[in-house]
């Protein structure tokens, strides 16, 4: 049996690695000239540090990359508007790790072989019989996986008259520092923008930032350290660290819901079926379980049979993510001066509860957060179950 594989990034490169692992003879087609990523730091939550041990590669990142779970989320004079018990996350729903994106798809790499990479490689066309059409000719296979992101060619071939990725009116810059003195991964809202930090394992300060802005606006580092010039330490002092040739900028989509990830022989993983924000820091994490329930799910030779599994798994459980990281973000960027001091009162106050990926079970007593974060933090391996065995939970990155 033959996959092509159509994008070579995490969850491409993880599709790659888990069908190769099965027995099937794999290609692995990529735009780029090489095998990397471009991006900064990336948290892996236990959910995704799970599904890459069913290809032996989990202990690697929790060995490499050990990290707590986030801290909570101040508001910009450096008050507190929710502290999460880290120890009881940690009891509760296992390792975080960190590491670079670039470093992440170097590990996935080594788990396929290098002659079925194919860097250079622009895809043209996607047919539903496993016909590929690329810059080097055509390739045909019994299965083909859409791995190419948000702005898929795999997905615009076979779903022509679907929905296109919806800009959410926020863009978000990612960079690196070098090292700094930060106590722990923590996130920071104001008016219509948040900024968000997170250590690495070597020193270095991983740093997202959201504001809304119209689609295709274009803001470089004086702007940002402008922008937050008066905001609680190490803010601003991560920023001045920072080099503008280390910051990158794009703006954030979401994909509207497909009827289908699948179609023929062609199946969407990640971004391409099923982009979302970064509020739930999910983003590669579901696609390392896109990756590995397709693989399980044709494991047993029917194909058909197989993505008509693999749909019925992850369509229901990665669209709720999709909706629930929106609705996540939303607070965040209000921009009424009446709604966010609002929003500042009422969080302390709240109940033990969390809501989303970014506030977690809070400080005092057992929080009730367990059966909510459950539907997207837990998963078994197996195809027919929308959920994990045992609970995660998401850190503040993206």
């Amino acid at each position: 049996m033959k996959a092509i594989i159509v994008g070579g990034g995490i969850g491409g490169l993880t599709a790659a690695a888990a069908l190769h692992q099965r027995g099937w003879e794999i290609e692995v087609l990529e735009r780029a000239p090489e095998f990397t990523e471009v991006g900064a730091g990336l948290a892996v939550q236990p959910n995704g540090l799970r599904a890459l041990d069913t290809l032996g590669l989990g202990d690697l990142l929790r060995s490499k990359g050990p990290a707590d779970p986030p801290a909570g989320i101040r508001r910009r004079n450096g008050h507190w508007l929710i502290r999460n018990d880290l120890d009881y996350l940690k009891r509760r729903f296992g390792q975080w790790a960190t590491v670079h994106r670039a470093d992440l798809i170097d590990l996935l790499r080594t788990a396929v072989p290098s002659a079925a990479l194919r860097p250079g490689t622009e895809v043209h066309q996607v047919r539903p019989d496993g016909t590929v059409i690329h810059s080097g000719g055509a390739s045909t296979a019994d299965l083909v996986v859409g791995a190419d992101g948000v702005h898929s060619i795999t997905r615009r071939s076979l779903w022509p008259h679907a929905r296109g990725p919806r800009y959410v009116g926020y863009t978000t810059w990612r960079l690196l520092t070098p090292p700094q003195p930060v106590e722990a991964s923590t996130e920071t809202w104001g008016a219509g923008e948040r900024f968000g930090h997170m250590p690495m394992p070597d020193g270095r300060v991983y740093c997202y930032i959201m504001a809304n802005a119209p689609q295709g606006s274009q803001g470089g580092l004086d702007d940002l350290r402008e922008r937050f010039a008066r905001w609680h330490d190490p803010i601003p002092a991560l920023l001045h660290a920072a080099r503008e040739d280390h910051v990158i900028q794009r703006d954030t989509y979401e994909m509207p819901d497909l009827s289908t990830y699948v179609a023929g022989k062609v199946a969407l993983l990640g971004d391409a079926a099923h982009a979302m924000t970064p509020n739930l820091g999910q983003g590669a994490c579901q696609a390392i379980e896109d990756a590995v329930t397709l693989a399980a799910a044709v494991d047993g030779g029917d194909v058909r049979a197989g993505l008509e599994a693999y749909d019925r798994a992850r369509r229901p459980r990665t669209q709720m993510i999709v909706r629930l990281s929106r609705q996540v973000g939303s607070a965040a960027h209000w921009t009424s001066s009446a709604l966010t001091a609002v929003r500042d009162a009422a969080l302390p106050s709240c109940p033990d509860r969390s809501s989303s990926g970014r506030w977690l079970p809070r400080t005092t007593g057992r929080p009730s957060t367990a059966g909510s974060l459950r539907p997207f933090c837990s998963y078994d391996g197996k195809v027919a179950s929308p959920c994990f065995s045992r609970a995660s939970s998401s850190p503040p990155s993206g």
